[in-house]
């Protein structure tokens, strides 16, 4: 794929949603670390209906070192893994009150030292809460980038890379959001919805599906 197709692809998602927001629900870097590493094999959905409920209670490491894990566990345990997630929340929660006066620190380094916490989460939290360059592929990212050419690659930080060397530098902040939206709702897994894509002109996916009978 050419720089020029690139950056039709972004303006036109940009154009669509100006201000793309993750759905994950949070209101400060600790929330939303805490939603990202409840989220590993789980909806944002699930993650947001339990975390509507523990945040009013417990939003700061040392509040939720208080609730103790068994009463951490009653707030997640309809989100999946839940055992390990917990003992991961509360392992994260000591060590940031331990080193960091309770806030979340703001490296890669350091937020990969945290039980739980990997690239794609450390990338989540550099780039929603700090506002750093960074890029997140998760399944969604990516599909989207090896099916539509944007940034193929054959594993997760073959197309990060590729992403943070090939996405036009203006749209770099929000691209994470954009993709992983369009990844989310049209260019789904099973069956893209390429007759209801506002790129689909531009991507270079083969096997673009018709519209359904009907529609």
């Amino acid at each position: 794929m050419n720089p020029a197709k690139r950056q039709a692809i972004f303006e036109r998602l940009r154009a669509a949603n100006p201000n793309p927001k993750t759905e994950l629900e949070y209101s400060t870097p600790f929330e939303l670390l805490i939603a990202v590493l409840l989220s590993a094999q789980a909806t944002d959905v699930g993650v947001n209906k339990a975390t509507r409920k523990l945040y009013p209670v417990a939003n700061t490491p040392a509040a939720i070192l208080a609730l103790g894990i068994d009463e951490l566990k009653s707030f997640i345990q309809t989100i999946g893994l839940y055992p390990t997630k917990a003992k991961n929340v509360m392992a994260t929660c000591q060590i940031l009150v331990d080193q960091y006066g309770g806030e979340v620190p703001r490296t890669r380094e350091a937020l990969e030292s945290l039980p739980g916490v990997g690239r794609k989460t450390a990338n989540v939290v550099l780039n929603t809460a700090f506002g750093e360059l960074a890029m997140a592929v998760d399944t969604h990212i990516f599909r989207v980038s090896n099916r539509t050419r944007i940034a193929p690659g054959k594993d997760v930080i073959e197309v990060e890379n590729k992403l943070m060397k090939f996405v036009p530098k203006a749209f770099l902040l929000d691209a994470h959001h954009w993709l992983i939206l369009h990844g989310r709702y049209t260019c789904i897994a099973r069956k893209p919805l390429c007759w209801n894509c506002i790129i689909a002109d531009l991507c270079e996916y083969k096997d673009k599906t018709p519209a359904p009978d009907g529609v």
